[in-house]
């Protein structure tokens, strides 16, 4: 094994020739990599020299992969990406005592937050810290340890559990209630503004009206029209000053509801249409890693234990 290594042509070589045929692009290698076309091509014919391999056919509007190339890239690929792994667990272990959460600041505020000393109580050699954003994260690329999704689970080559089921339900301030025109049943809400949040992930992962009135047999109800905000704190407070009516999730809307801010123009709906989950999710390899366990475990306890 040692003379092979010994053997292997220049790291950045393979770099460039993984980058440039992933892409079959030497501008597109060049920018991934940080530097110039000319570097890549200078790397390629450096790496063809030594393996005495022809690796690219250059046509006039084309880049195209020798029958060898196209046979060693899928290989090379998957070593860089070993690689990266290895290197973010080196990373982590540097810091082992760093958990790093994502998770949605209207979640996190409203739920997480709150209750976040009682795990400093139960683990105090972790020091948290946590990341509060809308956009999915890349738990390859990122240092984030644990992430807290809403969605329905389908997260490819992560593990998910679910931390509590929620329903998406209409909301609305009072005041809206007692104007005209009536809002008493869901075919009402014709007649109303409908506030939207602009989700950074795939409609099918989050709830909408489209989907709710759709289930609920109002598919003539043009479910497009109304303001989109980027997070779902926002509609909500659009929908407390009387804007109009937004969906939202009991944990996003529990304070507001019982102080009274808002309420459910329709009251408890039987067979609510938008049943969407809480998830707390981490690669598949990571499951037994001290404190990923401790704030799964953690996570789930307290969700098992809120009325909320």
């Amino acid at each position: 094994m040692e003379v092979e290594m010994r053997r292997l042509p220049p790291l950045n070589a393979l770099k460039a020739f993984e980058a440039a045929g992933r892409h079959l692009s030497f501008s597109k290698a060049a920018e991934e990599l940080g530097v110039t076309p000319a570097a890549i091509s200078q790397q390629i014919k450096s790496l063809e020299e030594i393996s005495g391999v022809q690796l690219f056919r250059r046509r006039t509007r084309a880049l195209l992969l020798t029958d060898a190339a196209q046979a060693s890239l899928p290989t090379l690929t998957e070593a860089f990406d070993l690689l990266a792994e290895g290197c973010r667990r080196l990373r982590r272990d540097e810091e082992s005592g760093v958990l790093t959460v994502s998770v949605a600041p209207s979640f996190g505020a409203k739920w997480l937050v709150p209750r976040l000393d009682r795990f400093r109580e139960m683990y105090p050699d972790f020091d948290i810290r946590i990341d509060a954003t809308d956009t999915l994260v890349d738990f390859e690329r990122g240092d984030v340890d644990v992430a807290i999704r809403y969605g329905r689970g389908e997260y490819p080559a992560l593990t998910a559990h679910c931390l509590m089921s929620e329903i998406a339900f209409p909301v609305c301030s009072p005041a809206l209630l007692e104007a005209d025109p009536p809002l008493i049943g869901p075919a009402d809400l014709r007649h109303h503004t409908l506030i939207h949040v602009h989700w950074k992930m795939e409609d099918a992962f989050a709830p909408n009206w489209r989907m709710w009135l759709r289930a609920a047999g109002l598919e003539d109800i043009d479910a497009n029209r109304g303001p989109r905000f980027s997070m779902d704190s926002l509609a909500v407070q659009a929908a407390a000053a009387g804007q109009g009516v937004a969906l939202a999730a009991q944990a996003i809307v529990a304070a507001e509801l019982e102080s009274g801010q808002l309420v459910k123009p329709f009251g408890e709906m039987e067979g609510d249409p938008q049943a969407f989950c809480y998830y707390v999710v981490y690669p598949q390899t990571d499951g037994d890693r001290p404190k990923v366990r401790a704030f799964r475990d953690w996570v789930l306890a307290e969700a098992a234990a809120s009325p909320d």
